[in-house]
This record gives C-alpha cells, structure tokens and sequence, in this order.
C-alpha cells in the first residue's frame, strides 16, 4: 500500500510538471545547430582537456524546456563505416564490453564523480507467468516457443496492440487504465498469454499501456540493471550535454543484451508515440516524464530510500528518460575509439598465437614478424578484392577498388548477378571477417578502399544479416 502511494505521489509531482510545461512548437526542429561527436578519441581524454580548459558551461536539463533545445548531435563521417550493437561478432563484444567499462569508469573519474555499484540483492520473484518475473526467465520461456526471441512476446503484442489500435489516442501512457480492469487483465494473461487463449480484442489503449508500464515497473530487477542504475542516474551531474550522452553512450553498451535489447525496443515505440503527439498529445518531455518512475523505481529500490528521496528523483531521471528517446540512434552505437582497441586487442592476441606456433614447429625466426595469419590475396594486392557468399548459389565474385565502392554497392552488385537469391537487399549485410577482427556487419555508407587499407588480410562475406 505504502509503494503503491509513494508511486502515486511521484506521478502526480511529474503530472504537475507537465501541466507548467510549455507547448512544444512543432514547427520549429532547427533550435540548435547540429553539434558533430568525436568518436575517434576516448570520451575520457575528451573530458579531461574540457576540465583543464575550464570552460564551465552550465547544463540545463529543466523540464520545461521545449523538445527542440536538445542539442541536434551527430556522429563524424567514418568511411570505414559506423558500428552498431549487434553488428560484432559475441567474442569481440566482450572485449567491447571490458574496455567500456574502463572508459565508463575514467570519465566519471574525471568530473569527480563517484559512482557505487549496486550488487543484486535477492529479490522475491515467480517463475512462470509474464508480469513480476525476471526478464531472463520471460525470454528463456519465449526461446522455447519462438526461438531467437530477444525482446519479450508480452511487450511486443502490447506494443503491437497499442500501435494497431492507434496511437492518437489522447493522453496515451500519461491517463491511467481502470485499475480493476488492469489487475484482471494482468491475472489473465499471466496464465492465458502463452496458450494463446487471451483475448485482445477489446482491451482498451490506456489499459495497454497501464499493462506495458506494468511490466517494467514490476520487473524484480530494473531495466537498466541493478549494477549500473545509479551511473545512469549520476549522468546529470555530468557538466555538459555532450558529456551526458558519452556517459549514456558507454552505459547502453555495459547493459545485459537482454536489458538492452527490450530498452531499444521500447524507446523506438516511445518515438512511435511521440511522431503523433499533434493528435496524442505525447511530446518528448510528456512521455519521458510518465515513463521515468516506471524504468527507475522498482522493487529493490523502493524499500531503500524514502517517499522524499523518490520525488526529488523526477526531474533527473525523466531527463535521462528524455536522452535515450532522443539520441536512440546514437546510443547504440559503439564508438571507434573503442573498435580500434579491440583491432589493436585481436591483432596482439594474434602475434602471440604466431610466437606459440613459431616455438612448436620451430619456425620462430621466420613467423614471428608476420602481421597477420596469412598473406594478402593476389587480386587485393592488385586492388580487387573477392567476395563470397557461400550462402547463394553464386559462390564468389572479384569486385574493383574504388574511392567511392560503398558495402551497399557491393550488395547491389551482387543481387543483380545473381538472379536466384530471393532475399530483399535489406536483408543481407556483407561482413568483414576474420584479419583484426572477428567479424562485423558493415554498414551500407562503409567505403571499401578505406576499411581494406584498415584491415587488408580480412575475407569479405555476403549472408543474411544475424542481427
């Protein structure tokens, strides 16, 4: 009863928040100009040289501000091609995820923030069922029943529901469903959701989205993990926007897959929503606002801190709420700097394999100065490079370097060749393989010349995107 009181107090402070807020001016998009991010050097060194400059810039993260005063940031141009989560191969995201964590550590180190870890305490929780269970648990229950899941079925038929029925609807996840149709709701889809007999025609869209912020706020550990919540929390005392957003940056990538994963998926329906906030009414700040108590308080963390704490809360985590939303395209990214170690990592793992293998077959002196594992193909050395796409029935083909020969070309090149292949262009992805890295889905906009002149002993494989 307490929790349920606590939770309502702090809505009704956002609420109130809300109701002071200025009306976003839908016409104006171009508040700020465009900033470009620095991928190329560690976020951390990037902190350090502003911290020495002393140019202290005051940040502003006040509700009511209107969406468009977020800085419009974008990425630098890389030729070599941006990388997204999901993009490497499991070995060199766990070499992602060792030196993110270092970053993540030295870049609060340098603003003089202190940052504890939570460690997960035990924490009552069911077994079966799709509400008060942990997330691993739901999508191991959904494996068996659709495998490669990797966003919960229950979310996803609510966010499917919600989008089916229209999302102009006004209020939506701001006005509350009737609390005694949502806890029926919730009893039977815990023991009908998976057998299939649940009936969704005529669940009304707030009861929908009352179910959906249900499920994240009941989750026995929060959304944005129990290690990490207090880093992303600490991101406003951080001295610059651009520092807040490296900082969220870095945390994406630390998330569980599975937590990371089912955070993408909801902030893209979270876009979804606010694309129609001239009907909804749902602008960024709204639905940041409703949303945070949801992703921030739970269970845990409600028994540790008092009613006052949780409301003094609302302002700095609807602002993190307000930069996953906006600068979704960019959080899930992984920064250069961070691939270029994990080159540099692969390429001093293999000059030790060379060494071992030098000792054994006591060829030392002849191996041990070989760059990579094995010599560059003769068309790449003529400025051809061979592609293959053990896949599809056209096994091969030997395509020309040139400045301007993106991935996306090669692709195109492909399917025109190869008639048979009934697979949409936006499903295959060519991948980088082998070489300084394990493999890697290029994007479209990757300039070939420039990624072989990075990694020249790399093969250069067409197959369906494992994304």
């Amino acid at each position: 009863m307490f929790q349920h009181c606590v939770l309502h107090s702090y809505v009704s402070l956002l609420l109130c928040l809300l109701q002071d807020e200025e009306p976003p001016n839908l016409n104006d998009t171009t508040a700020e100009t465009e900033t470009e991010l620095n991928v190329e050097v560690a976020f951390s060194e990037q902190a350090l040289s502003y911290r020495d400059s002393n140019q202290r810039l005051k940040v502003t993260s006040s509700l009511n501000s209107t969406d468009d005063k977020l800085p419009n940031f974008k990425f630098l141009r890389d030729k070599t091609g941006q990388t997204k989560v999901g993009d490497l191969s499991p070995a060199d995201m766990r070499k992602v995820h060792r030196l993110v964590l270092v970053e993540m550590t030295a870049l609060f180190d340098t603003a003089g923030i202190d940052v504890k870890a939570n460690k997960p305490g035990r924490v009552k929780s069911k077994e079966s069922g799709v509400f008060a269970v942990p997330l691993t648990t739901v999508l191991d229950q959904d494996q068996r029943r659709a495998p490669g899941t990797r966003v919960p079925l229950i979310l996803q038929k609510l966010i499917s529901h919600l989008e089916e029925e229209g999302l102009d609807s006004e209020g939506l996840l701001r006005i509350p469903g009737s609390a005694t149709r949502v806890k029926l709701l919730c009893e039977e889809l815990d023991s009908s959701f998976y057998d299939g007999t649940f009936q969704w025609k005529g669940v009304k869209q707030h009861d929908a989205a009352s179910l959906l912020k249900q499920f994240i706020r009941d989750l026995p550990h929060p959304l944005l993990s129990v290690e990490y919540i207090n880093a992303f929390i600490a991101v406003n005392k951080l001295p610059t926007k651009k520092q807040q957003l490296h900082a969220m940056n870095l945390l994406v990538l630390l998330l569980p897959e599975a937590n990371r994963d089912t955070l993408k998926a909801l902030v893209e329906f979270f876009q979804r929503v606010i694309d129609q906030q001239a009907k909804n009414k749902m602008s960024l700040n709204n639905v940041s606002v409703v949303m945070a108590p949801s992703i921030f308080i739970f269970k845990g963390f409600r028994s540790k801190v008092t009613e006052q704490q949780e409301l003094s809360m609302a302002t700095g985590t609807a602002n993190i709420v307000r930069m996953l939303i906006r600068y979704q395209n960019l959080l899930w990214t992984i920064p250069k700097f961070i691939l270029t170690q994990v080159r540099q990592q692969n390429m001093v793992n293999q000059r030790k394999l060379y060494k071992e293998r030098a000792v054994l077959k006591l060829l030392k002196k002849i191996t041990i100065d070989r760059p990579v594992d094995k010599t560059i193909p003769e068309e790449s050395a003529q400025g051809f490079i061979r592609v293959q796409a053990p896949q599809f029935s056209k096994i091969s083909m030997v395509i020309q370097l040139t400045e301007d020969l993106q991935a996306a070309d090669v692709l195109t090149r492909f399917l025109s060749q190869d008639s048979s292949v009934s697979v949409k262009k936006d499903d295959l992805c060519l991948y980088e393989s082998g070489g300084n890295i394990k493999e890697r889905c290029l994007d479209g906009e990757t300039y070939m010349k420039d990624l072989f002149q990075l990694n020249p002993a790399a093969e250069w494989v067409i197959k369906t995107a494992q994304r």
